[in-house]
Order: C-alpha cells, then structure tokens, then sequence
C-alpha cells in the first residue's frame, strides 16, 4: 500500500534539507549553475522554482523512482514566465548564450525529430524538444527540457541575437493562460546519459502523466525477428503475399517470430465515392489513401475473403512476386505524371490535354495490373465461395498462419491514431465522428513540407468524440484480439494537434485519447503489444507513455530519396541512423526505441544491418517477396527467429554529443551498447546528408560523402550505465574483434584508441571483451561467434576457475564459428559434454559450433588449460 500523499511531499522536503546546496541560481538576469553563467539577459519575467517547491508527488509513484528522484533534486528546477495578458500561444525568452556547444532535438516533421548541433540561441531550430549544453567550466552537462504545464504544451526555438524562446501553446484560441510555473525543466548532471535519466526521471515524479521504461512491461517481440509488410507491398498487401512471403523466410532457415500487417487491411473509402459502403479501389502507393477514412472496423475485402485453409493444401495459391514491384512500379510512373501536371499548371500551361491523356493511360494500365475490383486473393482460387459454410476473413488466416509457421509468436496490424489517415467516416460507424478541420501551429512552419501534413488538412479529420476515445480503440482492438492479432502499429499520432481547438486544446484531447488507447492496450494486448509510430514529439511522451513501452526512434527507412535525388539511396541510410541513435537519448526513456525496418537486398542493406545488430531493439524487414539476402539476415538472426540483443539501447558516444556526424567532413558517428560480458561499438561513415535550416529540408551534401577517419577507445563505452555490466569496465585489458575487418587487438586503458578508416556509407562493429588472467601465463577471452555481427551478444553464460584446474566454461546461442583469444593452448575443450577437436594458432581458439534444435540453439563449452 502506498503512503499517503503528505509522507510523499515529506521525503521531498526531507531529501532538500539534507541535500547539497542549489545547483541553479537565477539573479540578475543571469542563469548560473554552480556560480557559472549559463544563460545572460534572462527577462525580469522568466522565474526559477526549486524541484520541491513545485512538484506534488501522487500516490501512485513507486517509492524507489521517488526517493531517487528526491537525492537529487538539488539539481534541478523549474523555468516559468508571466504575461500580462492571457493567449493561447505565448513566446518568452529564456535567455541569451553564445560560445557554448549544444546537442538539440527538434521536430523536421510533425512526427519525426532529428538532431542539431550549435553553440549560440541563434542557432535553435522551430519546435525544439530539449537542449543539451556542454558545461566544461564544471566538468558537467545541464538540459533544458519543455514540458507540459496545464493546458499547455511547450517547445524551444531561437529568438534575436542570440536568445533561446520558449513557446507555450494550448491549441486551443478557448484555452489561455499567462502564468507558467513550470513550462520547462532544468537539470545539471557530471554524466550525459545519467543527466537523461535523471531529468525525465524528476518530470515523470512531477508530471505523473507517463510513466518511465523500467516501470513497464516490453512486447515480446523486442529480441525477436520479424517481417513487415510496408516495403513489400504498399496498399496492395494480400493474405497470398503474406503467406508467401513468411513461407520464403521459413524454408531458408530464418522463421520470423512477428508479423507486422501494415497499411492497406483496413475498410476505407473516400467521402466522394459512389457506394459509402464499399472499400476504396486501386489504391498502391503511400498518399493515395491518406484524405480515407474507415468506414468499417472490420478487414478490408481482399482479407475478408480469404478461406480458412486454402493456403495449407496442396493446391494452394500461387504467387507472383514481381507483381508487387509491377504495380508499385506503376503507380510511381502515374504520381511522376500527375506531378509533372501540376508543375506545369503552377508554371501557367493552359494546355494539359497531354498530361491527362498520359494519367488517363497510366490509370487504365494500373487498373489493369491490380485486376479491377477483385484483390489476386479471389482470382487464384483463395476467395469467398457460395456456400459459406467455411471460415473466412482476418481470423482463418492467422489460424492458418498460427497452423503453418509454428513460431510466429505475435501478429500485429497498422492504423493510425484517430482510426485511419483521415479518421472515420461519419455515420457509418456506431462511433460519433465529425469532420474537423486541421489548423497546424506555427510552430510548424519550419518543418519539411510533408505530403501527409497536405493531405490530412485537405481533407480535415473524421474525429471521434474524445468522450468516446475508449469505444473507438476498444471496439476496433476487441475486435482484432478476437480474431488473433496480438498488437498493433499506431501511426500517424500527432494529428492530434490539428484538431483540438474545439476540444479543449491539445493537451487534453491528448490525455482522453491516449487514456483509451492505453485502457484498451491493457484489456487487448496485455498491456504490451503496441509499437507507437509518427509519434516524436513531447506531448506523446509526456501524455502518451504510460502504458506504451515501445515505439520508432528514427524517420522511416527510406529505400530511395523521394525527391528524386539519386544519391538518395545512400546518403539517406546514414540520416536514418543519426534519427534513430540521438532520439534514443531521450525516447529511450519512455520506451523502447525501434529502430525501423530495412530490405536485406538494398544497396545499403549491410551498413543498415549493422546498425540493427547493436540497436537493442527488435531485426525486422521489408523485403519484397523473392527479394532478400539471406546471407546476410543470418548474420542478424538466429534460426529460431531470436536475435542476439544487446542489454541496452544504443546511444552516441560522448566524443559525438556535440559534433555533426552528417555533414562537418570529419565526424564518424559512434554509438555504444552493452552485451552481457562485454560491450560494442559500432562506427558508421554518416556524412553527406542533412538539416538545411534555410531550406527546411534534409538534403544532400554531396561534398561531405567521403572517406573519413574513426578513432575507437574502449572508454567510449559507459559501462556503468548498467549496474550488472560495470565491474566490466575496470579491467586491465581487453579483447577487441573487429567484425568487418575480421582483426583481433589486445587493448588496455591506457592503449591509443584505434584508428580506422571508413568508406562512405560503410561501418566497423568493435566488440571488447575483459581479459581473464586464469593463471600466470593463461590469459582468456570469448568473442563468441564471428559469423554474426553482435558476435559478444552470443555468449549467454560464463565462469571463470583459477584455483586447481583452470578453466573457462560458457553458454554460447548460435551456430557457426566460436572465436576466443587463449594466451596459451588449451588442454581439452568439450562441446556439450563430449571433448571434441579445436584450432588455436598465436591466441585464437577457433570453434565451429552447431545449431541444435533441441537445445534451442544453446551450446555448452568448456576449456581446461
């Protein structure tokens, strides 16, 4: 039982008074942190609050989370402002800095954040999620972080000469304040990544809207491997495909554990379509069914029809996996041509009788390839019959599927947010759904022009009543549960921001939505089986996350540039990954960052699957049907469809926090993560791609796409971010592996750090491992298993013996090469109890282990010595 509210507010007062002196003092209109300035020409407006003076803990904050968070509030407070006169939106200086390095989060897009690098408030981008400062003077870090207050919500951006602003906004014009007490959140920290832990820690204690991610459950998908239906099909995904395509997965010895149905299942249609009750057609490409709304809960037709085990005789359907590519190939030709038509309207051409003969063409040929209005799954015998005495629908299929591929754990379907792109349709539906219209804030105006931003607002939003938030997900999850899904992809979250005016503003529609997506998650999917998608922005995190453990870190994996750069296909790989690894900093947190899907087949594919295998999250794919590396997958996945995960997220090292690893000619991105007995880092050429604060893009910066040089030292890696890892830290040597050079190096502290070159869009992986002394001349250290990339993450248990007969024994998952360094050749080495055969030559011991099925992969190793 918990305490009551006032011990809670006593551990707070108790903790202050015993508690260092005030890191923050503002006088003067200077903000200082520990007798430094930080930030000048503070308006007389602008109020700082200790942590304790402000923060009212409830009941429901476990006591460990709330006593280590009242340890430390000394080191934090809160910024506040005051108008005279009450708005909707308010912009207030902060203050004046210039001369000191910042690392940054800001929205490119409504749904996705990046990172950027500066040293004055002039540099600040719009819509600015916190701002990290490099405090040298005291050997320490400070974070100014916007948070909710009331009603309102709040981000950084850059004033005039050199001042950082503060924007509190309701999203509301019925919902105005003047008075902040709380609008941001400052904290100081001798360590980066505690400094994260510890400030999201306080504003969870104070917020108490989110909870943090060691507070909650993890899908079970999170160390397993998966295939996705995005890239593989757009809109024309099919339950033929699909089958087909795990079925390929399958035979080559890499069966996924989860499934990802995405876009393109649902039941939607256009307000303008002639039968309200019949499903939009032809629809391929991404954009063509964004203005759609749902007008059933229920599958679309093409999964509708589908017949309980057609797919398990042996006449089952056959597929064609160039059709996929045919049709997307198509439609990409009609969007050209249909662009093409409006750049010449824009230029004044009056003439356009040959665009449209050229879209009219397209259209028919596209029409032609997807069939007219029945989906390939009713024209190859896997259709609805007369009779209707068999199962059919979304339901056979995951039975069928659950029947067939006996290790496909988890199926989890897409929607957005508010139902589908464009909500649902009013009065089709027994929920209360209204057209709203989409106003986009201000803060907004210096994001990337977005075709999903033009298309929710050209259509407005089919919202649901937030009084009915809880009906929506439930009607539409309790639906999907009972058919065999097991989680869903949430996408398209933060339209939620358009719509509220007339609900209050956007922090309370967001509260009543979220409350019903997180009440329906635990009644549906065990509370667990949600990834949250187009969510990075901190209304989600602070209103969203109390029940989601999971959700996208990065942009979406881009295959190609869709503005038409050619050199898109490689620079954007490395955007991808500075997205991914920096909002990781933060995001990770609150949940799980997700690193994305890939296709094992792009151009890129090694250098994004290098990235996935030291991520910490789950291995999923895109691939199209008949299109897919396998080589490479099994250097990700073991056959079992497990992976071999890191202990934690991966994160930027600190040599990279306040650098441009995209575009500044000479940083190499390097990001670190934890195994079980050792530690990885990954070092990846990022460089020719990036934020244009003048164009509001990402673009190509071909000048930078270039060699560049890599300097790794085992204390790059913060092994004391996992209390279990840390006596890892305090060895006398290591054992460092270099995947892709296939090298071994012996290290110790107090070695120069290695010094590599990396190509344009290429990688190195380093896996350092503690050297055990066994004896006075037998030094030892696993690997684990080279032919995978996270070779460290294959090693599940080790013991060391130095007394009597010296020996190493472990548990190695995996099958394939076992690479060890032994300073001396080993006596004996027995593989699951029988002594067997092995290469040692100059200190590596080589092992070929097998996969044993039964043994779940797991192998029992010992070495005598």
């Amino acid at each position: 039982m918990a305490p009551p509210n006032d011990s809670l507010n006593s551990i707070l007062v108790v903790s202050q008074s015993e508690s260092l002196e005030q890191y923050f003092d503002l006088s003067n209109g200077n903000l200082s942190v520990q007798g430094f300035p930080l930030l000048s020409e503070v308006p007389s407006n602008v109020n700082l609050n200790p942590f304790y003076s402000i923060c009212q803990p409830s009941d429901d904050v476990p006591l460990p989370l709330l006593h280590r968070v009242s340890a430390l509030s000394h080191k934090g407070g809160f910024l506040g402002f005051n108008k005279e006169e009450p708005s909707h939106r308010l912009i207030n200086s902060l203050g004046r800095f210039s001369g000191r390095d910042f690392l940054s989060i800001f929205r490119f897009k409504t749904w996705w954040s990046t990172m950027w690098v500066g040293n004055s408030g002039s540099n600040v981008q719009l819509e600015t999620q916190w701002v990290l400062f490099d405090v040298p003077e005291i050997k320490s870090y400070v974070i100014i972080i916007p948070i909710v207050d009331g009603s309102f919500r709040s981000a950084l951006q850059s004033g005039t000469d050199g001042h950082v602003v503060i924007c509190a906004e309701s999203g509301s014009t019925k919902v105005k304040a003047s008075n902040f007490d709380a609008i941001a959140y400052i904290h100081a920290s001798d360590n980066p990544y505690n400094l994260m832990k510890e400030a999201f820690s306080a504003i969870r204690v104070h917020l108490d809207t989110f909870r943090l991610l060691e507070e909650k459950t993890v899908p079970n998908l999170v160390d397993k491997f998966g295939w996705c239906t995005w890239d593989s099909f757009y809109l024309t995904v099919e339950p033929v495909g699909i089958w087909h395509g795990i079925n390929e997965f399958a035979e080559a010895g890499v069966s996924p554990r989860f499934l990802i149905v995405d876009d393109g299942w649902q039941s939607i249609n256009f307000d303008d379509d002639q039968d309200p009750n019949e499903d939009a057609k032809n629809l391929v490409l991404c954009g063509s069914q964004m203005t759609a709304r749902l007008h059933r809960l229920d599958e679309c037709k093409k999964f509708k029809n589908y017949k309980g085990g057609c797919m398990l005789g042996p006449n089952a359907p056959s597929f064609d996996p160039k059709r996929p590519k045919m049709l997307i190939g198509k439609a990409v030709e009609l969007e050209h041509a249909e662009k093409a038509r409006d750049k010449a309207i824009q230029s004044g051409v009056t003439d356009l009788s040959k665009f449209e003969r050229k879209i009219q063409k397209l259209n028919q040929e596209l029409s032609e390839l997807l069939g007219g209005e029945e989906s390939s799954a009713s024209n190859n015998g896997c259709g609805r019959s007369p009779c209707g005495a068999e199962s059919y629908g979304l339901k056979a299929f995951t039975s069928d599927l659950r029947t067939k591929f006996k290790g496909l754990d988890d199926i989890y379907v897409w929607h957005a947010l508010c139902g589908a792109w464009s909500g649902v349709k009013p009065g089709a539906t027994h929920l209360d759904a209204k057209i709203t219209p989409c106003i986009v804030s201000p803060g907004l105006d210096g994001t990337m022009n977005d075709l999903a931003v033009d298309k929710v607002v050209e259509g407005g939003m089919g919202l649901v009543h937030p009084d009915h938030a809880n009906l929506l997900y439930d009607s539409m999850h309790s639906y999907l549960s009972g058919v065999g899904i097991t989680g869903v992809k949430v996408d398209v979250i933060h339209t939620l921001e358009y719509v509220s005016e007339e609900y209050g503003g956007r922090v309370e529609l967001a509260k009543a939505y979220y409350k019903g997506l997180s009440d329906s998650l635990v009644k549906n999917f065990n509370g667990s089986g949600l990834i949250s998608s187009m969510q990075q922005c901190n209304d989600f995190f602070f209103l969203g996350t109390k029940q989601i453990s999971m959700g996208r870190a990065g942009d979406d994996f881009w295959f190609q540039d869709p503005s038409g750069d050619p050199m898109g296909v490689y620079w954007l790989q490395g955007v991808h990954m500075i997205h991914c690894s920096y909002n990781s900093m933060w995001m990770g947190q609150m949940i799980v960052p997700d690193w994305d899907m890939f296709q094992s087949d792009h151009l890129c594919a090694k250098y994004h699957a290098g990235s996935r295998a030291i991520c910490g999250g789950p291995v999923y794919l895109s691939d199209y049907v008949g299109s897919h590396d396998f080589d490479l997958i099994k250097k990700l996945v073991h056959p079992d469809g497990t992976i071999p995960k890191c202990q934690n997220f991966a994160l930027p090292t600190r040599d990279c926090l306040f650098k441009n690893p995209l575009f500044d000619n000479k940083t190499a991105l390097k990001i670190w993560n934890l195994n079980k007995y050792g530690g990885v880092i990954g070092g990846f050429n990022c460089q020719g791609a990036g934020w244009d604060p003048k164009e509001h893009r990402i673009k190509g910066y071909p000048d930078c796409y270039k060699p560049i040089f890599c300097s790794v030292h085992v204390s790059d890696i913060e092994w004391d971010q996992n209390i279990e890892a840390a006596y890892l830290g305090k060895a006398e040597e290591y054992l460092v592996y270099l995947n892709q050079a296939d090298e071994l190096r012996l290290v110790t502290p107090k070695s120069a750090a290695i010094q590599i070159t990396l190509q344009p869009s290429s990688f190195e992986l380093f896996t350092f491992v503690p050297v055990q002394k066994l004896s006075d001349s037998i030094k030892f250290a696993p690997i684990g298993l080279t032919n995978m990339f996270n070779s460290g993450g294959t090693v599940q248990e080790l013991e060391y013996k130095s007394e009597g007969e010296f020996s190493a024994k472990m548990k190695v998952k995996g099958g394939g090469n076992f690479l060890a360094y032994s300073s001396g050749c080993p006596k004996k080495c027995y593989l699951n109890g029988a002594e067997v055969a092995f290469e040692w030559s100059e200190g590596k011991l080589n092992l070929s282990l097998p996969w044993v099925e039964e043994a779940a992969g797991i192998s029992e190793l010992g070495f005598l010595f």
